[in-house]
């Protein structure tokens, strides 16, 4: 199924309305939805590298709002939409032992590493912001921030490089935003560790 679901979304960027599908997988994906947005965003930057700028505000701006929308299902449909939602994913036992162990500093730690890597999911860091009651301004500012620098990034080295930096893209780029995003987690521990 899954393989299936990312085969449909990398069809999506052949087809004229790209742009708009584009929008809704980012928006979705920050709350709900499984593919992230690169999967589409990657190979529409190939196809039409001058509007590579453009695709960057639409994904990032999306994205923060679908962001928003995670945080609302978190603080205010718990129960009712979010439980179902990390059910599904099979994230729920994880998820609630975040909830009930993690800080609201760790959270927007795992929301910075989140926007940046994917590692965890977005969707899942944004639902625990709204349940944790991150405050929804500070998560906004952190999901712009990190959004912004992740889909800006990929289009410079798309506009940079073109399709020849799609396998680095691809392969390596995750890892080493995850292996960044590690860093910064054990940083973080290493520094309440030290403050404790």
């Amino acid at each position: 199924m899954l393989r299936k679901l990312y085969d449909w979304t990398i069809s999506l960027a052949a087809r004229k309305s790209a742009a708009a599908w584009l929008a809704v997988i980012a928006f979705l994906e920050s709350s709900v939805f499984l593919i992230p947005a690169d999967v589409l965003f990657v190979p529409m930057g190939i196809a039409r590298p001058k509007k590579v700028w453009h695709y960057a505000i639409i994904a990032t701006v999306m994205s923060v709002l679908g962001g928003i929308l995670g945080w609302y299902i978190g603080h205010y449909a718990y129960e009712a939409v979010a439980k179902p939602v990390l059910h599904f994913y099979g994230k729920l036992d994880t998820f609630e032992t975040m909830r009930g162990s993690t800080s609201a500093d760790m959270i927007l730690l795992l929301l910075i590493t989140s926007g940046l890597s994917h590692l965890p999911p977005m969707k899942v860091v944004t639902i625990l912001s709204g349940a944790a009651g991150v405050n929804i301004w500070l998560f906004i500012l952190s999901a712009i921030i990190t959004r912004g620098a992740r889909f800006f990034l990929l289009a410079w080295l798309l506009q940079r490089f073109g399709e020849p930096i799609r396998n680095f893209i691809e392969k390596r780029l995750s890892l080493i935003a995850a292996t960044v995003a590690v860093i910064l987690i054990l940083l973080f521990m290493v520094v309440k560790y030290l403050h404790a």
